[in-house]
């Protein structure tokens, strides 16, 4: 196996103070890192391959048998694969079937200098992303990868955004069963001393604007008063205190507060209703329904904490 790439401080560069053109260069450069694993028996077939997709900004792992390259493959993510199908020992079709069966999006192109109709066919049946006849031009294996990663990203952001969605259905159909819940009871449980004391570390009581804030058990209060809230609603409220002295753009709240990267247009709507649901519990505490300030076009601040607007 030999890495190929760019510098190891690039990631630190980037979690550096940067002003903000720069970052958004900085995050465009990241995007474009992506990872290939490139399988061929042959050295120079490996080495001018690999030199000609380096040119163009992808980070090559090489392997010279399938069997490396299964292992590599379990160890460690790649965007795309690239092999050749006359391997010895296991060859690039069966390379690529037991790929899918791991990992059926996984994205992987063949290449041979023996061609035929039967071994194109089964390559696609077995769900190879495309099929080149060696000697392929440099020209011609860069597009054949560039369009593998880009219906990757494409594959990702679905699935990104269909997780998304069920997650956000997933916590409102608990809300609405808490909402239930509550409506039964004569009142909730008050933030008691008493159970305070008998809590774990995690549950030390927090101040924030007047209000009483129950890590481990997402509630938070006000004297006699308490809510529950998600634990979405609650890391967003957290976040957004930490952060108090800035905007902070839903596309960073989804990557802190969800645990996944998304753009902004896809991260307002993943946070909206999260701050919808956490207006209306706040709003029952008094005025602190407005703590949760929106700065239209950019994202999302707390109030004065001494005072909500």
């Amino acid at each position: 196996m030999r890495w190929a790439g760019i510098p190891q401080n690039l990631a630190l560069r980037y979690n550096q103070g940067m002003d903000t053109k720069s970052t958004r260069v900085a995050e465009e450069v990241v995007s474009r890192l992506m990872q290939v694993l490139l399988v061929d028996h042959d050295g120079v077939n490996r080495y001018t391959v690999s030199k000609s997709l380096q040119r163009v900004g992808y980070i090559i792992v090489e392997a010279s048998f399938a069997d490396e390259a299964l292992d590599l493959f379990n160890r460690q993510h790649f965007d795309l694969v690239l092999s050749e199908i006359d391997l010895p020992g296991i060859d690039g079709i069966e390379l690529l079937q037991r790929i899918k069966s791991q990992s059926p999006d996984a994205m992987v192109v063949l290449m041979t200098e023996n061609a035929s109709v039967e071994s194109a066919v089964q390559a696609l049946r077995s769900g190879a992303h495309d099929y080149l006849i060696k000697p392929s031009s440099s020209q011609e294996i860069r597009a054949s990868v560039d369009r593998g990663i880009e219906r990757a990203r494409n594959l990702m952001r679905r699935r990104r955004m269909l997780d998304a969605i069920e997650r956000n259905v997933e916590e409102l159909v608990r809300e609405e069963a808490l909402v239930t819940v509550s409506s039964d009871d004569a009142s909730l449980e008050p933030l008691a001393p008493a159970t305070r004391d008998r809590a774990a570390p995690s549950d030390s009581m927090l101040a924030l604007a007047g209000l009483s804030v129950a890590p481990g058990r997402y509630q938070i209060g006000i004297g006699d008063q308490s809510i529950s809230l998600t634990p979405t609603e609650f890391d967003l409220l957290l976040y957004l205190a930490a952060h108090r002295s800035r905007v902070v753009p839903c596309q960073e709240l989804v990557r802190e507060v969800r645990g996944y990267t998304t753009d902004e247009t896809e991260a307002r709507e993943v946070i909206r209703p999260h701050v919808s649901n956490l207006r209306r519990k706040l709003k029952t505490l008094g005025d602190y329904g407005k703590l949760v300030v929106n700065v239209r076009g950019i994202g999302y601040r707390l109030g004065d904490l001494s005072n909500p607007e």
